[in-house]
């Protein structure tokens, strides 16, 4: 079952990135701030290409943490009171919801250390 489950993520995301257009991609409005590629425009600086793929990467935790939430919760529902399975389940549920947290805590320092406090320039 997480072999035909892993298939259907690695499916899922090549379908979501590379075969269905999140955005529209034009040309790039500017040459000397983007470089222009395949899969659309992209900033040559480090803090914009960062910021172009941030979101991508915060969807890819929430749905990996998703699934694992899903895999924790039936495997505690299943374990019928074996101790490590049960375990095993409450490890999954921990681990997902810690990483998620950590994700969004990572993009909340972000926006409030780097931007509202210390205005470091590049960041918006």
């Amino acid at each position: 079952m997480i072999k035909l489950l892993s298939l259907f993520i690695v499916f899922g995301f090549f379908l979501a990135f590379f075969v269905v257009p999140q955005k529209a991609w034009a040309a790039c409005p500017d040459y000397s701030h983007y470089i222009d590629t395949d899969f659309g425009c992209f900033h040559n600086d480090p803090i914009g290409f960062a910021e172009d793929f941030y979101p991508y990467g915060l969807a890819f935790v929430a749905a990996i943490s998703l699934i694992t939430l899903i895999i924790g919760g039936y495997a505690i529902l299943t374990s019928r009171g074996e101790p490590q399975r049960l375990n095993i389940g409450k490890s999954y549920l921990f681990y997902s919801i810690s990483g998620l947290l950590l994700a969004i805590f990572g993009y909340v320092f972000i926006r409030v250390v780097l931007v509202d406090v210390l205005h470091v320039p590049g960041f918006k």
